[in-house]
This record gives structure tokens, C-alpha cells and sequence, in this order.
């Protein structure tokens, strides 16, 4: 995604709120807030930052099942579902 058009100075979020807000509701796309020319924020609809919330969690709890695969902490299905069955070994 390219943000060359979502860029946005500080002074036209002061003056644009409302069509700003609207606008992010509507495309679901970021906006880069600038000041004094230098990109400062970006701003997000809420439910593209939970998307994004909910997409950092699983790329985490991915990482560290890859992990826990290299470090050989591992066991097949028929091991999980005894332990559970018999959690007192």
C-alpha cells in the first residue's frame, strides 16, 4: 500500500477532522500526519487498529510455535490428548 496520497499536514486535520474521520471509516486505510513537513502520526480507523492488533497476536503466537518446533518441544496428538485425559501422568 502506498501512502503518497493518504499524507495529511496537522494544520488540515485541525481544519478536516470530521472528513478525516469520515474518510478513514470509509477506506480503512491509514493517514500520515505531518508537521512542520515531517510525517509525525498515523491515524487509523479502530477497527483497522484491532485487524492490526489481532494480526501483531497471531504473528506472535506464531513465531513462537516455530520456535518451540526448532527447540524440538513438540509432541503428536495421540500424546497431547493422553496427557490430557490423564493429567496425573
Amino acid at each position: 500500500m502506498r501512502l503518497d496520497d493518504r499524507v495529511r499536514s496537522i494544520s488540515y486535520l485541525k481544519a478536516h477532522a470530521a472528513e478525516i474521520l469520515r474518510d478513514l471509516g470509509e477506506r480503512q486505510e491509514p493517514l500520515v500526519i505531518t508537521q512542520n513537513g515531517e510525517a509525525r502520526a498515523v491515524m487509523l480507523h479502530v477497527a483497522a487498529y484491532d485487524t492490526l492488533q489481532e494480526t501483531v497476536a497471531l504473528i506472535k503466537l506464531l513465531s513462537l510455535a516455530d520456535r518451540q518446533a526448532r527447540e524440538g518441544m513438540l509432541q503428536s496428538a495421540d500424546e497431547a490428548l493422553a496427557a490430557f485425559r490423564n493429567p496425573d501422568g
